[in-house]
């Protein structure tokens, strides 16, 4: 489910009031983690935090890096971790560290799903988001785009 709508609080008040507390509670563990340098907006549809085009222009398809995202969907709400994604040992340790909480684990390759609060360990959270700072998070992206790119090659 993508948004029409233009500003971050415009998306928040569109939800139901159950999910407007939970993506604000969730939204401010994200800033509060955030690495210096991403900037956090609407985009995709979904509040995004990326690294900004002026920062990191030459991308495969034009658009920002996209570091997280923070969105309600039909059957549930999901934050987007790349840092999970573009590292198979931090994605390893994030899932152990999620499944010792006890809390329910829906973790897919970067999308972490919760239907309410009470399922999502946001200390994990904000650790995720905490662990790549930007220039890292760059060469990341960087070098697994190098490795796409071999690959279409072979």
């Amino acid at each position: 489910m993508q948004s029409d709508e233009k500003t971050i609080e415009e998306y928040i008040s569109e939800l139901p009031h159950d999910r407007q507390d939970a993506i604000r509670k969730v939204r401010k563990v994200i800033l509060e983690n955030l690495p210096e340098g991403f900037e956090e907006v609407m985009n995709w549809g979904m509040i995004t935090y990326q690294v900004p085009l002026s920062v990191f222009p030459d991308t495969y398809n034009k658009k920002p890096f996209m570091y997280a995202v923070l969105a309600s969907q039909k059957n549930h709400m999901v934050v987007y971790l790349s840092s999970i994604y573009t590292d198979e040992i931090k994605r390893a340790q994030f899932e152990q560290a999620y499944r010792a909480t006890g809390k329910c684990c829906d973790v897919g390759k970067s999308c972490v799903r919760f239907r309410k609060l009470d399922d999502l360990p946001l200390p994990l959270i904000g650790k995720a988001i905490a662990s790549i700072g930007m220039a890292d998070f760059i060469e990341l992206v960087k070098k697994a785009g190098s490795v796409r790119k071999s690959k279409k090659k072979n």
